[in-house]
């Protein structure tokens, strides 16, 4: 429910709004949306209604003098498919990742009236896509812009039962002076060469510790559906899933199978010395949801029990509780549509956490906020 005088914010690749969920939940007003997928405008429509601050088309073509005045805050989860480990590496220069630059030429292009902070989210492949380098150009690509930069890292395992590590930039006209250097979960060891790089202007806010990680939970979130349900597999096709486990996993399914409650696992079809062959997690939590660009990014669900084993393909239902957003309105799209748009978006307690314990903070100056002199240079 959007609050009236809510700090505003733009969200750039928008997708389906989970970040807008978030942030709105945390208090503030989206005002402001682009992306050019339309799918994923038509999923994001279908749940908050013909959108009409909704900008549909290709972010190349959008110009500062575009956005509304008074934002507080710009959102950018921009694309990671040059950036991930499962994609070609290629960078920050090239591919869909290249779009970063159309954020940073936008934000140039508002002037005065450029939000006080921004918030950027990625994949942690990031951090390593040329040897750092790409961090590092983004860092100081938004440094000239004149924000000073948090780098941190969550994962959606402090949250939900999913394992989906994602990295954050948290760039601040006026940044927090007292710094936490300390090596953590938020700051990890893999990330500390940024804020340790003295050419560039960073902070590292003191901030509440997030919760820890989740030992399991999915099977109490899984979708429940009749044994003649017919999205699970038939018995052919199970038995060729079954039958292509290593010895490894077919004793933890012959386990599993002694349960007299039953009990769900996620797994994923990889290729392994040239054959295809399924392997599911040991533990109860689902693997990082994808977009399903191939057989292998696609998650299946395994349930066991009672002397029994069933297979089926993860649903919507599964996709949208495992970001965080159960509620969300499915009816409207094809299982096609929301599986995609939810692998492709950010779990929502996730931005909820960073929304409230951190960029409200920043945005009402309740952070301590006062010029950042890190790299020399005085932000103004």
């Amino acid at each position: 429910m959007r609050i009236d005088g809510a700090p505003e914010v733009a969200e750039f690749f928008a997708g389906i709004g989970l970040v807008r969920l978030a942030l709105e939940d945390a208090g503030f007003a989206v005002t402001w949306s682009n992306d050019y997928d339309a799918n994923k405008h038509k999923v994001y429509s279908g749940h908050f209604g013909p959108a009409g601050e909704f900008v549909l088309g290709d972010i190349g073509q959008i110009r500062g003098a575009d956005l509304p005045s008074g934002l507080a805050l710009a959102w950018a989860s921009f694309p990671c498919t040059d950036l991930s480990l499962a994609g070609d590496r290629c960078g920050l220069d090239r591919g869909e990742s290249k779009a970063f630059w159309e954020f940073i030429r936008i934000i140039g292009e508002l002037g005065e009236r450029a939000p006080s902070v921004l918030a950027l989210e990625n994949v942690a492949g990031l951090a390593t896509s040329r040897g750092g380098d790409d961090l590092r150009s983004a860092v100081r690509a938004l440094n000239d812009l004149g924000y000073s930069v948090d780098v941190l890292t969550l994962d959606a395992r402090q949250w939900v039962p999913q394992s989906r590590v994602r990295l954050f930039m948290v760039a601040a006209r006026n940044a927090p002076g007292e710094r936490d250097d300390r090596v953590s979960s938020l700051r990890p060891a893999w990330l500390q060469f940024v804020h340790q790089d003295s050419s560039l202007r960073t902070h590292a806010a003191v901030l509440t510790s997030p919760p820890l990680p989740v030992r399991g939970g999915f099977s109490a979130l899984a979708e429940r559906m009749a044994d003649d349900d017919p999205r699970w597999w038939d018995v052919d096709r199970t038995a060729r899933a079954l039958e292509s486990l290593s010895s490894v996993q077919a004793a933890r399914l012959a386990l599993l199978r002694q349960r007299r409650t039953p009990a769900y696992r996620t797994g994923y079809r990889r290729t392994r010395s040239g054959a295809a062959v399924w392997e599911f997690r040991e533990d109860d939590i689902a693997g990082c949801l994808r977009t399903p660009r191939g057989g292998s990014s696609k998650q299946a669900v395994l349930c066991a029990g009672g002397g029994t084993v069933r297979v089926r393909w993860m649903t919507p239902l599964e996709y949208a509780r495992l970001m965080g957003a159960g509620s969300y309105q499915l009816g409207h799209a094809t299982d096609a549509q929301l599986i995609y748009g939810f692998g492709d978006a950010v779990c929502v307690p996730v931005v909820r956490w960073l929304a409230v314990n951190y960029l409200r903070l920043l945005v009402n100056g309740e952070l301590d906020a006062v010029p950042s002199l890190r790299g020399g240079a005085v932000l103004g």
